[in-house]
C-alpha cells in the first residue's frame, strides 16, 4: 500500500523558510513524477511544484519560482520543497503527489497518490 506523509509545515514569519518533506513508503517512486500542491481556504488546490526522480527535471510555479526549491533523496524515497521569502499568500495546506509514471504534470487530476497534507502559515 502506497503511503505519502508530509512533515515540517509550521507557523513562519513572512520572509522565513521552512522546509517540508514527503515520506513515501509501500513503493519506490524512484522513476516517478512527484509534486507538491497547495489548497487555500476557498479555493482551489494548485500546482506549486514536480520532480522527476530520476532526471532529476523540476518544475516550478511562476508564483514560486526562484523562492521555492525541490528536491529528492532517492536512498529516503523522500521528497522536500525548501520554501524560501515566504509571503503571507504561501499559507495553505500543503500536499505531496505522486503520478505512477515519470512524465510530469501540473494537473492534480494527474496525480495517483496524495499525502494528507500539512499546514503551512505565514504571519505577515
Amino acid at each position: 500500500q502506497v503511503q505519502l506523509v508530509e512533515s515540517g509545515g509550521g507557523l513562519v514569519q513572512a520572509g522565513g523558510s521552512l522546509r517540508l518533506s514527503c515520506a513515501a513508503s509501500g513503493r519506490t517512486f524512484s522513476r516517478n513524477a512527484m509534486g507538491w500542491f497547495r489548497q487555500a481556504p476557498g479555493k482551489e488546490r494548485e500546482f506549486v511544484a514536480s520532480i522527476v526522480w530520476s532526471a532529476g527535471i523540476t518544475s516550478y510555479a511562476d508564483s514560486v519560482k526562484g523562492r521555492f526549491t525541490i528536491s529528492r533523496d532517492n536512498a529516503k524515497n523522500t521528497v522536500y520543497l525548501q520554501m524560501n521569502s515566504l509571503k503571507p499568500e504561501d499559507a495553505a495546506v500543503y500536499y505531496c503527489a505522486a503520478r505512477r509514471t515519470s512524465a510530469q504534470s501540473m494537473d492534480a487530476m494527474m496525480y495517483d497518490y496524495w499525502g494528507q497534507g500539512t499546514q503551512v502559515t505565514v504571519s505577515s
